[in-house]
């Protein structure tokens, strides 16, 4: 009876470990699945290898030549498996010449308009008969809304939201904004400001934005160029803004403010004129795209798949000075495919560039990294509380989208 007993126990620890097994054994699998990438490019030839995943093989090439590197240029579907046996994930593979742009690092300065008038302040209003009024939080619009229409008029810019005022005259108009990607609607009130003699609703708002970025790379045979590596955005609300219309113009560095844990510091230019060597066509969360004719100054060069980025030493090139680049040294420390904003996690080695800006600045955004001599991709952010370190983005995912741009 004793043994009896403990032959269960021993059975129902062995059922428990072998589900705690599975479990840890679905949730590796889980977390490859995510991390492996949708889409990998290969130049005619190549074979299809990932050295960060070097487990990882296409199915059923194990101790055989890769078959996807014999094939033409064309998209394929290729399963990536586990020891080259066991499926994990099926991926797209893209088989197409090396790109190559010019690899720029140069400062340019960025006009904006935005398409309606973003809210970012609220103001309450003295009415003639006493007490305050708000209209605008009485409708329920909030810091960060797109306001698009008042009554009839499109609130293109700050003149269209005071003519829209001005024209309901304290009449109730409907309102349409924009919230989260999702348009609605609400009904305001003007109220009469006796003080400043105009209609007002209670919040400021903002329809344009300027200012300093790095050029990333221009690529002239689609007429395109890219720079950032992440969105403009209200420096209010952190909202990125909606694109109207823009432009980039050429721009110096005149200075900088240097940054401390805790304090990102930044780069100042001065625009240099007004006329526009580009026009912007897209505000996304991997950069700002546009057309241009303009011949930029930089390095023709090839850019690096994702799968190539190593772990290891690579160039910055950035301007904190003037209007030429230098490269500077940094260490790639981590390289993810799971976040397309943050691929890289970067860390500044070269002291002279410690020196001078204390690391990462803002400013430095879309500053070029270098990698065995070719573009792997272009600075993000900065980490707040470490200046020395920062994110970056592939270079391929900012290519993808300026190919977009051009129509392809």
């Amino acid at each position: 009876m004793e043994k009896r007993k403990r032959r269960q126990v021993r059975r129902r620890r062995e059922k428990l470990a072998a589900a705690y097994l599975l479990v840890l054994w679905v949730g590796a699998l889980g977390w490859l699945y995510s991390a492996l990438p949708g889409c990998v490019y290969l130049e005619p030839g190549q074979v299809l290898a990932l050295p960060r995943f070097a487990y990882i093989q296409p199915l059923g090439v194990r101790g055989s030549r890769n078959v996807a590197s014999t094939r033409a240029v064309g998209s394929y579907q290729t399963t990536l498996a586990l020891g080259g046996w066991l499926p994990v994930k099926t991926i797209r593979a893209v088989v197409t010449q090396r790109p190559s742009v010019t690899v720029c690092g140069t400062p340019f300065g960025v006009k904006m308009f935005s398409e309606g008038a973003l809210v970012v302040g609220f103001s309450d209003i003295g009415k003639a008969s006493g007490g305050t009024a708000n209209p605008a939080k009485a409708a329920g619009l909030r810091l960060g809304d797109r306001v698009i229409c008042i009554g009839t008029t499109l609130t293109e810019n700050n003149d269209a939201m005071k003519e829209a005022l001005d024209a309901a005259a304290g009449e109730t108009v409907e309102v349409v904004y924009i919230r989260n990607g999702e348009q609605l609607q609400t009904r305001l009130t003007p109220v009469w400001d006796a003080a400043a003699g105009q209609w007002r609703a209670g919040m400021w708002v903002r329809d344009s934005s300027a200012g300093v970025g790095t050029l990333t790379f221009a690529d002239e045979e689609r007429g395109v160029f890219a720079g950032l590596g992440h969105p403009i955005s209200d420096s209010d609300t952190g909202e990125s803004i909606a694109l109207r219309s823009g432009e980039i113009v050429p721009c110096q560095i005149t200075g900088y403010s240097a940054g401390t844990a805790g304090s990102p510091g930044g780069l100042k230019g001065d625009f240099l004129s007004a006329h526009a060597i580009g026009t912007i066509r897209l505000n996304s969360e991997n950069g700002v795209y546009g057309t241009t004719r303009t011949h930029f100054a930089g390095q023709k060069m090839d850019v690096a798949f994702a799968q190539e980025v190593e772990t290891g030493s690579a160039q910055l090139w950035t301007t904190t000075e003037g209007e030429t680049p230098r490269a500077y040294t940094v260490q790639i420390e981590k390289i993810s495919d799971a976040d397309p904003r943050r691929n890289m996690v970067l860390r500044v080695t070269d002291r002279a560039l410690l020196a001078q800006t204390g690391g990462i600045v803002q400013g430095m955004s879309g500053s070029p990294i270098v990698q065995n001599g070719r573009l792997v991709g272009a600075v993000t952010h900065v980490l707040v509380n470490d200046p020395t370190r920062g994110y970056a983005i592939f270079a391929q995912t900012m290519l993808e989208q300026a190919k977009r741009v051009a129509g392809e």
